[in-house]
Formats: structure tokens, C-alpha cells, sequence
């Protein structure tokens, strides 16, 4: 059972490989094309893994650092690194503090040093009992609703740090 479960997953992967391909092959060489084709590849994955960048950066001949740059502040698209696609950053309750510059200049910094201060870990981390992981974003797109957090995806607009404790309390029930 297991061995066919494996060889499904892998079928799966196969295909959203090629796609993925076909994808970049429809508009290799057009810089232009990035978003439709981060934004493609996300829907076909459900995140962005790192490596996918650095591919989609030779497709569309784009220095791989603008495609970065381009993906990570993207509203709706997710990066993900190997150790959290493999399962390593599988925390029940993932947050995350946006850092953009309009969050940043409300108050995210204060926001982020006390959830570090709650949850006892610094942000990319997971706390023991893997109840919550704490990352940093450049921006979740909501710049007029600043300080923003994300929990699990769900927006907390104009976070102030003295909120966070009733906050996390809703995670702990």
C-alpha cells in the first residue's frame, strides 16, 4: 500500500513537473511573463519551493535574485524552503509578522519581539510542542491595514504587541 501511495505521489509530481515546464517553455526568454508564471506554478503546487525559482529564472532569462525578489513580496504567493516542503516546519499554527515597509513603520518590530517573547523562539523557528512557528514576510499585501499578522493565512490587521498574548490564546484552546 505504501509503495503504491509513493508511486502515485510520484506520478503527481511528474505531471505538475511537466506542466510547470510547459508553462516556462510558453514564455521563455519574457521577463514580462514572471507573475503569470510564479503565479501559475503556485497554483499548480500550492507554494513555491526555492529551488523553483532559480528554474524559472533560467526559463525566462531573469537574474534569479529579481525573481525572488518579485515572488516574496507577491500578495498570494508562498516561498517554501526543502526543510518546510519535507515536513521539518509542520507546526500546527504558522505565523507570520509582515516586516513591509508600512507594517514596519507601524510597529512590526514591537509586534515581532513580543511573539518572540511569548512563544519563547526567534522567528524561523518552531516552538517544542510544534503548537506554532514564528517567520518574518516582506509583505502579505494589506499595507493599509499595518501592523499585519497572518495566522494560518487569516489576516490580523493593526496588530499592536499587547494584543498578541489574546491572540495566541485562540490557538491554545
Amino acid at each position: 500500500m505504501d509503495h503504491e501511495r509513493r508511486h502515485n505521489h510520484q506520478q503527481e509530481d511528474e505531471v505538475q513537473c511537466t506542466s510547470i515546464d510547459t508553462v516556462i517553455e510558453e514564455h521563455k526568454g519574457r521577463p514580462d511573463a514572471l507573475i503569470r508564471v510564479l503565479k501559475e506554478a503556485h497554483s499548480l503546487l500550492g507554494h513555491l519551493p526555492e529551488e523553483l525559482l532559480d528554474y524559472i529564472a533560467a526559463g525566462l532569462e531573469i537574474p534569479p535574485v529579481d525573481v525572488r525578489a518579485v515572488a516574496s513580496v507577491y500578495p498570494g504567493l508562498q516561498i517554501k524552503t526543502g526543510e518546510e516542503i519535507n515536513g521539518e516546519n509542520d507546526a500546527k499554527h504558522k505565523i507570520c509578522v509582515c516586516k513591509g515597509t508600512s507594517c514596519y513603520i507601524k510597529g512590526s518590530n514591537e509586534v515581532l519581539d513580543r511573539l518572540c517573547r511569548e512563544l519563547n523562539i526567534e522567528p524561523g523557528g518552531t516552538t517544542p510542542d510544534r503548537q506554532f512557528s514564528l517567520d518574518v514576510v516582506r509583505c502579505v499585501g494589506a499595507c493599509a491595514l499595518g501592523s499585519v499578522l497572518t495566522v494560518n493565512g487569516e489576516i490580523y490587521p493593526r496588530v499592536k504587541p499587547e494584543k498578541i498574548p489574546k491572540i495566541l490564546a485562540k490557538f491554545n484552546e
